[in-house]
């Protein structure tokens, strides 16, 4: 059973010193123009964050505003921590639905072949395997290891485990949109909704819960 398409929307914004993202994520009927809410700096993100929406299957709107330097670092970490928060909220908040909460899917464009294994179990931890593909140091206009500080900040706003394998790859280009394309499809195999899960998480631990006080 699919995430059922309802009135679920988040709408995060993370202010620093450095820059102020807003995020908007909702599961209603997907928007004419799905791109078009894109607006980062970026063209390159706002593609693959395109291809996660395609993928996904959910409707996401991205904006940052930076106070005083147009950090690449920045941009990506940042925006990844806000859609990470997003999600972790929308799959919390479902959780007496029966949502899934962990997923896996394999992507390919062309030469490239990507694989995103993603578990929501409180427990952020970002793996990026390439033993045989050799990711170029810039592509388009982005360095890539700011899209893989894009993943990082993901996994810390969803307190997530996310495993990316890159199996094959020569074009850059093809290299990172195959791995956004995986990672969207994932995503959308953790909030699929299955009736017989209500009430459970995705791991046996449970939810999370902590007691604080000052002590005697």
């Amino acid at each position: 059973m699919t995430f059922p398409r309802d009135k679920l929307r988040r709408h995060i914004i993370r202010k620093t010193a450095e820059a102020e993202v807003a995020v908007k994520l909702d599961f209603g009927p997907r928007y004419a123009e799905p791109k078009k809410g894109l607006r980062t700096p970026l063209p390159f993100l706002n593609h693959m964050l395109e291809h996660v929406i395609w993928r996904g299957e959910f409707n996401l709107e991205v904006e940052i505003r930076m106070q005083d330097f147009h950090l690449t670092h920045v941009i990506c970490e940042d925006i990844g921590i806000t859609l990470g928060r997003a999600i972790k909220e929308c799959v919390e908040q479902r959780l007496e639905d029966g949502v899934k909460g962990f997923g896996s899917a394999w992507a390919t464009i062309d030469e490239a072949l990507s694989q995103a294994v993603i578990s929501f179990e409180n427990r952020a931890y970002l793996h990026l395997h390439h033993p045989e593909v050799k990711i170029p140091e810039q592509v388009e206009n982005t360095a890539s290891e700011d899209l893989k500080t894009f993943f990082e900040g993901f996994v810390q706003g969803a307190a997530c485990t996310l495993h990316l394998n890159l199996f094959k790859g020569e074009n850059g280009h093809h290299i990172w949109e195959a791995t956004f394309r995986a990672f969207g499809e994932a995503l959308h195999s953790a909030l699929q909704i299955h009736q017989w899960r209500k009430g459970m998480t995705a791991g046996v631990a449970g939810p999370i819960q902590i007691e604080t006080g000052e002590g005697q």
